[in-house]
């Protein structure tokens, strides 16, 4: 098949960033108006914004997704420790895993809409800069989530980073498992070849998402539970890039 030209892909990438930016105004007016109601019902709301996304991304820049290891997904309320390259597992994450909240820097807060609505869906928003205070209040905040049933989303090092390279690996949600006991699922993907960190441009084809068995975590170290956690995605990592490879 004859790759698409720039021009088309600058089209496709235009479409797509239209509805993104129209409707997320709408949704989150939607989530805020939903404040009464249970989280439950706010979720649900606020995720019709991730999956029309994601169905239009597929669709208008023919970017669709693949799940390997979706059997692991456990029933009990877990923490995910997901890599994070792009802007795309914030919206696929809602798709693929149960209700959940995610850990961020609080300045996401702050934005227009997007951060209004994360408010209203509980997000964890910590100030990197707090240390052990910031470590404690994910403890206490996340612990009330996952006893409410509610999963916890924690990108381990701590920002996005570009495809083949590789963050410091943060010890904040280890803490949260070893404190908790709560297992944590490990994500692997490749969104930051087709959508990348800061880019305009959405290139077609499948990302792979690769979903590890469940890290137990009680009566364990933080620090071994990290090391767990980051060898898997890691590792896993290293084979999605080796059947990129093949495809390409």
């Amino acid at each position: 098949m004859k790759p698409p030209s720039h021009v088309e892909l600058n089209l496709r990438s235009a479409l797509f960033s239209l509805v993104f930016a129209t409707s997320m105004p709408v949704f989150a007016l939607l989530t805020m108006l939903c404040a009464p109601f249970p989280f439950r019902v706010r979720y649900a709301v606020a995720t019709r914004w991730a999956r029309l996304n994601l169905w239009w991304l597929k669709r208008s820049c023919k970017l669709r997704y693949r799940v390997i290891g979706a059997e692991n997904i456990p029933r009990e309320s877990s923490i995910i420790f997901s890599k994070h390259q792009s802007a795309w597992e914030t919206l696929a994450l809602q798709e693929i895993f149960p209700p959940q909240v995610w850990v961020m820097k609080r300045e996401l807060l702050w934005v227009p809409f997007f951060g209004w609505a994360l408010a209203m869906l509980g997000a964890i928003a910590i100030d990197r800069k707090a240390g052990r205070k910031a470590i404690s209040q994910l403890v206490t905040q996340g612990r009330e989530r996952l006893n409410d049933g509610r999963w916890v989303v924690v990108f381990p090092e701590g920002t996005r980073i570009a495809p083949g390279k590789k963050g410091r690996y943060r010890i904040g949600g280890a803490v949260l498992a070893e404190q908790t006991g709560h297992p944590i699922v490990p994500v692997a993907h490749n969104a930051g070849e087709f959508w990348t960190r800061r880019g305009f441009i959405k290139r077609p084809g499948e990302i792979q998402v690769m979903i590890g068995p469940v890290i137990a975590t009680q009566g364990r170290a933080a620090a071994d539970i990290l090391k767990d956690a980051e060898t898997w995605i890691e590792d896993a990592m290293e084979r999605i890039k080796q059947t990129q490879k093949h495809i390409d």
